[in-house]
């Protein structure tokens, strides 16, 4: 082989292994800040799970400031929050098909919306900061009432809560909580 055709390839191997350290390290402090939850819930043969990143509150205003009112928000930070359920679901009284959908919020003073959309993102905003989410993927979008919390709670929180026959998913965060109502669709 030719001394310049090795070198090229030395200088291609170098770059390469340059950038994908760059891109760990930047991960990696993205992911200390705000780090990957996974939450599931499982009843008979149905498994919902949401996959999230989980930023904190760091003495920050965060509805209304960090997180604008009346605006599309990924719902977390980094990658776009995911929902995946193995069946069909009620979701607030509208039926919600089994699959993977991306989740998002609008999150206003007294309520939410709430959005199921079909299409996977690479993350959940843009260069620009702006949501990724495409409105014409929404498979569902409803609304659901805020509750203020005692307590403030400083790391944006996703849970599951069965309350009687439903299945409650929860989103938290300062002193700022939504309910999501789901029931298993009936066979």
């Amino acid at each position: 082989m030719k001394k310049p055709v090795k070198t090229f390839l030395k200088m291609g191997g170098i770059i390469l292994v340059l950038t994908t350290v760059i891109l760990l390290i930047l991960r990696y402090n993205t992911k200390a800040h705000s780090p990957e939850d996974t939450v599931s819930y499982t009843e008979k043969d149905l498994k919902m799970e949401v996959f999230y990143n989980r930023p904190y509150k760091k003495d920050r205003d965060i509805f209304g400031n960090l997180v604008p009112y009346n605006e599309v928000w990924r719902t977390g930070a980094n990658e776009a929050t995911t929902f995946e359920t193995n069946k069909d679901i009620m979701v607030d009284g509208s039926l919600l098909k089994a699959g993977k959908y991306t989740l998002w919020t609008i999150p206003m003073e007294n309520s939410w919306k709430v959005i199921f959309n079909d299409k996977m993102y690479p993350w959940g905003i843009n260069l620009e900061e702006e949501a990724y989410r495409d409105p014409k993927s929404d498979a569902l979008v409803l609304e659901v009432p805020t509750q203020n919390l005692r307590k403030t709670l400083e790391q944006f929180t996703i849970r599951f809560n069965k309350q009687n026959e439903f299945v409650l998913l929860k989103l938290g965060w300062d002193n700022t909580l939504v309910s999501v109502p789901i029931k298993p669709e009936k066979a």
